[in-house]
């Protein structure tokens, strides 16, 4: 099964706007689903996807006034749960580990003190579907304009062979495809309709209820997900009768896959079910706007202006502890509470402090060096231990022009089974300029990710020093772009690289399940301790890894869940 319409449809593409409204993200959004051969799906993903239920539907603006809440960690997951804990007057506590940066895992990097020039080590792209995102752009008022996911002048450069990367992929089956060993019909199919086969045709043979089993938490699950939970994706592509040669190339131009061969194949396929990749759009000046935004929520002495429709005095009071590392989470036994013991190098000094409730927004791979006493469940601990985190390294080049619109791209990445393994530009400018235009837009200062990858790949690049690493970066983004050796080197002005697995406060990029451990773990990872005092958040805990809409959504789904055992026990 190859849908027919993945490459050919004649349908025109819907216009893809700054800002978009929900009627516009709507349209795409289906159009994207009926390109990819399953528009019945449209209503599980948009609920899956959509806030939670308001909290103010649950409890009354300011009834918990006097309650205590401490959020671990002030990503997104843990700035949700505080705004919206705060709407019932909740006093919440953040205690951020980070001396130097607000937003988690969202870092974008400036070159420049205007901040014009810049980079994401993070997410950095948003897809019109992820409704939670779209809900917190908009009430922060926050610019947005399209990504570039693909753009037909960007490289495919594999087995030393060299093509443009048309919408048809005839460029790649000309000239690379040669260079594999592929069946005869697998020589016959563009690249983007063997990933489809490969990857989104196996679950959409199964009923649209087992498909959103894909995107959901449950307790049970039906049997047709807890097959795919077994497989690794590379099992999965076999499973399909791919040949090696085939999952070698695939593996290359799907690096989520491809980099992840041994991981979940549900984990897998969660990026492209919900068609994520289909319309795309970034935050204006960065996206640390959206961590920043709610951050100035929590300080702001006018907070009516974040909270129009709640009175100020009903509010409940955040204090931001920046710099703040929690160590360990006790269980006061005679009353129920919940003891933080932190340190703060900056004030050099270490503290404890009682909550009447906890929000647990940190991976577990940090939750895994607390001290727990008591220890959690049998099940919660095992996953603490077990769960799988990705890593993922980006290097970032500053130029002092931008070369590759020299060569005809203005957005998009190139592929390559070099070690960088994608180049991503950047991707301010929808329309290719006219001539005129271009040589004036080329001459400027521009921004790359010089190479994202992942997992071995990251490790092993990102356990270059840093002199090696950035020489070998530049030679390998010169071999992309046929361009010559040391080419680069009057170009690139300044680079940074992030390594995810090295950073002490993430300790891996995100979660990505190994086999079965969706069926093990998940939904005991959401489940609260300590008699419903400790509530878990963040994308490792959601239904959807990997994406600022997991965060945001667990933050709002552990907010309701501590309403609503406040409701209860009154």
């Amino acid at each position: 099964m190859i849908c027919p319409t993945i490459l050919y449809s004649k349908e025109p593409r819907p216009p893809q706007p700054d800002n978009p409204s929900f009627e516009e993200r709507q349209i795409m959004a289906k159009y994207a689903l009926y390109r990819a051969c399953h528009p019945e799906d449209y209503c599980n993903i948009f609920n899956a996807f959509s806030p939670s239920e308001n909290i103010t539907s649950i409890a009354k603006p300011g009834q918990f006034k006097g309650k205590s809440v401490g959020i671990i960690g002030g990503g997104l997951a843990g700035m949700s749960a505080a705004y919206e804990l705060r709407k019932l007057g909740f006093d919440i506590t953040i205690l951020e580990a980070s001396e130097e940066r607000i937003g988690g895992r969202v870092y974008t990097y400036y070159f420049d003190r205007e901040k014009k020039l810049y980079g994401e080590f993070g997410p950095m792209r948003i897809p019109v579907n992820h409704e939670t995102v779209w809900h917190y752009i908009n009430l922060f008022k926050l610019d947005t304009r399209p990504f570039i996911q693909s753009e037909p002048e960007t490289f495919i450069y594999l087995h030393q062979r060299r093509a443009r990367n048309d919408p048809f992929g005839k460029n790649v089956m000309k000239y690379i495809y040669p260079t594999y060993d592929l069946t005869s019909w697998e020589a016959k199919t563009a690249w983007q309709e063997l990933g489809y086969y490969g990857i989104e045709t196996p679950v959409l043979e199964a009923p649209p209820s087992s498909r959103a089993e894909i995107i959901q938490v449950k307790p049970r699950y039906s049997r047709q997900l807890l097959f795919w939970d077994s497989l690794n994706s590379r099992q999965m592509f076999e499973h399909k009768k791919l040949s090696q040669g085939a999952i070698n190339l695939l593996s290359n131009l799907f690096p989520i896959a491809g980099e992840f061969l041994y991981h979940n194949y549900v984990d897998m396929v969660q990026e492209y079910f919900p068609v994520n990749f289909w319309f795309l759009y970034e935050i204006t000046g960065g996206m640390v706007n959206l961590p920043l935004a709610f951050h100035r929520s929590f300080v702001s002495n006018e907070p009516w202006e974040y909270y129009p429709d709640i009175p100020s005095e009903l509010l409940g009071k955040v204090t931001w502890k920046q710099g703040t590392k929690v160590k360990g989470i006790y269980k006061c036994l005679e009353n129920g509470r919940v003891t933080l013991t932190y340190d703060n190098t900056k004030l050099m000094e270490s503290g404890y402090e009682n909550f009447d409730y906890i929000v647990c927004a940190v991976p577990f791979s940090v939750l895994r060096t607390f001290e727990i006493a008591p220890m959690f469940s049998s099940l919660k601990m095992q996953a603490i231990k077990e769960v799988t985190y990705g890593n993922a390294q980006k290097t970032l080049l500053n130029c002092n022009r931008r070369f590759w619109e020299e060569q005809g791209i203005y957005g998009g990445g190139s592929y390559t089974d070099l070690p960088i393994t994608t180049i991503w530009y950047t991707s301010s400018r929808c329309q290719v300029p006219q001539e005129l235009n271009q040589r004036s837009t080329a001459a400027e200062p521009g921004v790359i990710v010089g190479s994202y990858n992942f997992n071995l790949d990251a490790v092993r690049l990102g356990n270059m020093t840093e002199e090696d690493r950035f020489d070998k970066v530049k030679r390998n983004v010169e071999e992309v772009h046929g361009l010559s050796k040391g080419y680069l080197n009057d170009i690139v002005t300044d680079m940074k690289t992030q390594v995810w697995d090295n950073d002490p406060l993430s300790r891996g990029a995100f979660c990505y399940f190994t086999p079965q451990q969706k069926k093990l773990f998940s939904w005991a990872m959401t489940l609260p301790e300590y008699g419903e005092r400790v509530y878990f958040a963040g994308e490792h805990v959601s239904a959807i890894h990997r994406w600022q809409q997991g965060a945001l959504k667990s933050g709002m789904e552990a907010a309701n869940a501590i309403a609503r055992t406040n409701l209860y026990t009154r």
